[in-house]
């Protein structure tokens, strides 16, 4: 499966649903969006017959997104699906971690093979803020719980925001001396309301590191985790368990080695995370016809890269609706 420009294509990111129990401050509006009626939401055996019928062209790699995944019911049957099919290596999951303590064994169980945390503060009273809901969470443990169970590699995805959390980037740093987590910093991504304003609030990667590095010295090369299929540059202080990755969609742009596509929560296959092109599957899908035809249509389409410097973000009017 490869595109226009010979990008191999081999990851999908899965939206089961484009609802959360979060509003984070650069995510979703506070008042939330106007929710899919049912009706148009993927089934989870029209999610499996999707991932079924695009895996002998070459899909490997599946990451379960929302919204907020775990607020789907039976999310673990889900799993269980994908896991059958032949030529799927790898299956992860994206989430803000709250459900994580009750959930992560059955995940496992049912096939997960690892997952990415959101962990914008390690405040508890700033968490609330950011994610703009009243509650008491510990990233921490959220991670502990998905470790202990062997949903490994973590990952913790910081989106820096410029006078929100900037302040925290040594403590994230610090946390991969101690554990075999690899935290990786987000430069923020502007989007629908943002999309005028936040851009003076964008915490460039340079300066990230430039600001490890003046706490803990020069940091070494690394790969990064053993599993991993996202666009991420990663650095490890000198002796660490764990490892620092940067997320650059703004100063360092990364298109040319894109590798995946992202099918909405209501059937769409979107190339690009910052693009007008979509193909509807769903239709498709439930007349009984083959998707083979528009998946290499929507790859022979797929942009050769996103316009978010343009301020064009694709109709988007939130990451909530397709996941990140």
């Amino acid at each position: 499966m490869r595109d226009q420009f010979g990008r191999s294509i081999e990851y999908l990111r899965i939206s089961v649903t484009d609802r959360c129990n979060f509003r984070c401050v650069y995510c979703m509006p506070e008042q939330g969006l106007a929710w899919l009626p049912k009706q148009q939401i993927l089934s989870y055996e029209e999610i499996a017959d999707v991932v079924r019928q695009l895996a002998p062209l070459g899909l490997r790699r599946l990451r379960i997104t929302g919204g907020e995944p775990t607020v789907r019911p039976e999310l673990p049957e889900l799993i269980r699906m994908l896991r059958v099919i032949p030529g799927i290596e790898d299956i992860a999951l994206s989430t803000n971690g709250v459900k994580l303590p009750q959930m992560a064994a059955t995940l496992r169980e049912a096939g997960l093979d690892r997952v990415n945390m959101s962990a914008d503060s390690l405040r508890t009273e700033r968490i609330a803020a950011i994610a703009r809901r009243n509650l008491a969470f510990d990233p921490i443990v959220a991670a502990r719980a998905a470790s202990d169970v062997g949903l490994d590699p973590i990952k913790l995805n910081v989106v820096m925001i410029r006078g929100e959390n900037d302040d925290e980037v040594e403590d994230f740093a610090a946390l991969t001396r101690e554990h075999a987590w690899h935290v990786r910093f987000i430069e923020l991504m502007p989007v629908g309301d943002l999309a005028d304003t936040e851009f003076a609030r964008v915490v460039p990667s340079d300066e990230v590191l430039a600001r490890i590095e003046a706490r803990f010295g020069a940091l070494e090369p690394s790969d990064g985790p053993a599993k991993g299929n996202g666009p991420a540059r990663y650095r490890r202080i000198p002796g660490a368990r764990g490892t620092i990755g940067v997320i650059t969609p703004l100063t360092h742009t990364y298109c040319d080695s894109c590798n995946r596509v992202r099918l909405t929560a209501d059937g769409r296959l979107r190339t690009c995370l910052y693009g007008d092109h979509e193909v509807n599957l769903r239709d498709a899908l439930r007349a009984g016809e083959p998707l083979r035809p528009l998946f290499e249509r929507a790859l022979a389409e797929k942009p050769r890269e996103h316009e978010l410097l343009k301020l064009r973000v694709g109709g988007l009017k939130a990451l909530s609706e397709v996941g990140g």
